[in-house]
């Protein structure tokens, strides 16, 4: 997959382990305005999430968009996009290096929607289903870049406006 980006902190001198965890995000859009989970606070994240045990990347995708946003993707739509690397030291074990995969794939969506099956900590920051323009998005983002999650999806939706990504269709 094509590399779209890497952030690399350089906080990990020192580690003496790795943890290396792969992500799946889904692009969909739907009137020019993109699927997005936005938190009680107003920040926008792309839907998805690890992969499982067991899980291709199709899959895992197709079971974090349903969980995330109820929405249920087209398989036969799925599209690879690139890829965002990040590297810093474990916030969960300081003495690992943390290397994060974000692999994103555009996809369409049934006109149907389920009910969210949201982790904890999903649910304890109000995460909704939120359709949003790409400019939305970046304008908002912008003013609150404090975790890497927003920094990174900040970073993707900015190469979709800028036209560095281009879409199917």
């Amino acid at each position: 997959m094509k590399i779209l980006a890497t952030f690399d902190a350089r906080d990990y001198e020192g580690t003496t382990g790795i943890y290396e965890k792969y992500s799946i995000r889904a692009i969909i859009v739907r009137d020019g305005r993109l699927a997005m989970q936005c938190s009680r606070e107003g920040e926008y994240k792309i839907p998805g999430g690890g992969q499982e045990l067991g899980e291709n990347y199709e899959q895992t995708l197709i079971r974090e968009v349903k969980e995330e946003t109820g929405l249920y993707v087209r398989p036969e739509s799925i599209c690879e996009l690139g890829e965002i690397i990040e590297l810093h030291r474990d916030i969960f074990e300081p003495d690992k290096k943390f290397i994060c995969h974000s692999l994103f794939f555009y996809c369409d969506v049934l006109d149907r929607q389920a009910p969210l099956s949201l982790t904890p900590s999903e649910i304890a920051k109000g995460y909704q289903l939120k359709w949003a323009t790409p400019e939305e998005v970046y304008h908002r983002n912008i003013l609150i870049e404090k975790d890497s999650w927003i920094i990174r999806d900040t970073a993707f939706v900015k190469m979709l406006m800028d036209g560095k990504i281009r879409l199917p269709g």
